[in-house]
């Protein structure tokens, strides 16, 4: 399915870095619960089903998240954005800016 260009615009993918990891035993599917710091956006909340990363490995990572979804109930937890990652055979990479000294927390993607 083919969407516009302002389609696209719509989707607000914001530069954040994980601030906290913690184990979410509530969830359905295997998930931790992220903190991320989106700079002037402020601290928002995530369920993430990436635990074939650890909880250490998560915390300081710039990760790539929608942040304009409306917040989601996941048992008993609100996520408020999506981190986004390529789905593999060995699970869920997350998407990182690749240079990451350069990309700060809150940029936009395009």
């Amino acid at each position: 399915m083919e969407i516009s260009w302002y389609d696209f615009e719509k989707v607000d993918m914001r530069v954040g870095v994980v601030v906290k990891a913690e184990d979410f035993p509530k969830a359905k599917k295997p998930a931790y619960r992220l903190t991320i710091d989106f700079g002037e956006l402020g601290i928002k909340r995530s369920s993430a089903q990436i635990t074939n990363y650890t909880k250490d490995e998560l915390q300081g990572m710039k990760v790539i998240a929608v942040v304009n979804f409306p917040p989601k109930q996941v048992a008993d937890f609100v996520s408020e954005v999506l981190v986004l990652g390529a789905l593999t055979k060995e699970g869920v990479i997350v998407l990182t800016p690749s240079r990451p000294g350069k990309a700060m927390p809150g940029d936009r993607i395009a």
